[in-house]
């Protein structure tokens, strides 16, 4: 597996036999529109080749899924998940929106064990409670515009999604340090050939942890 930047991905699809596209992207909370994706999967398709678009980040977002073209296609795959909007990454609950044809495939390659009963007893109850989703879908860009928002104040310029926000700078590691000395936990992403050292920072939990996001970034931005 090869990673290309997004930008060179024009001109490197006419070579692939399959494209793996993160959307939203994780760190950086790069989006591709559904018509740009389609552009794609129908160039890889007329070739026998797949799109699988991996929309974990994008929950917050639904009518940006893909899954909202309404019929599968051959050729493409997209994944969704339990573990990001609604916090339940230790359900292991992940879906899959393909043709007939390939989800039997995969239900036979998984087995009848892949998925617990109380799993399944979690998964039916969050997808039910619409009420709480649609509440969600206002608070979260709320709450990513206020994390932007502090952040920006400590003189951090950032990018990302409706869950998370996404910094580059050269002393990430060194920042990510003092930040964990304040008891601020946040995740560091390695310089590549098209990024710098990055920080993630995801949503505080309550206000009282806004609180301290903001007064650790005070101290540690001095």
């Amino acid at each position: 597996m090869v990673a290309i930047a997004s930008e060179e991905i024009d001109a490197a699809v006419a070579e692939l036999d399959v494209l793996v596209i993160i959307n939203p992207n994780n760190p950086t909370g790069e989006r591709f529109s559904t018509a740009q994706l389609l552009r794609w999967h129908q160039q890889l398709a007329e070739r026998g080749g797949w799109l699988i678009v991996d929309e974990a980040f994008i929950d917050a977002t639904p009518e940006h899924s893909l899954c909202a073209i309404g019929e599968a296609r051959t050729g493409l795959i997209v994944l969704r998940s339990l573990g990001k909007f609604f916090g339940l990454a230790g359900v292991r609950a992940g879906f899959i929106f393909a043709t007939e044809s390939l989800r039997e495939r995969v239900e036979e390659k998984l087995g009848p064990w892949a998925f617990s009963h109380p799993a399944q007893w979690v998964t039916k109850q969050v997808l039910a409670d619409k009420d709480w989703q649609a509440q969600m879908y206002k608070q979260l860009p709320l709450a990513s515009k206020r994390l932007s928002n502090i952040l920006t104040a400590a003189n951090l310029n950032s990018a990302g999604s409706a869950l998370f926000q996404w910094c580059e700078l050269d002393e990430a590691v060194e920042l990510a340090e003092r930040l964990l000395q304040e008891r601020v936990l946040v995740r560091v992403f390695n310089a590549t050939a098209k990024y710098r050292s990055s920080l993630r920072f995801g949503l505080p939990a309550s206000e009282s942890e806004w609180l301290h996001l903001e007064s650790a970034l005070k101290k540690c931005r001095v």
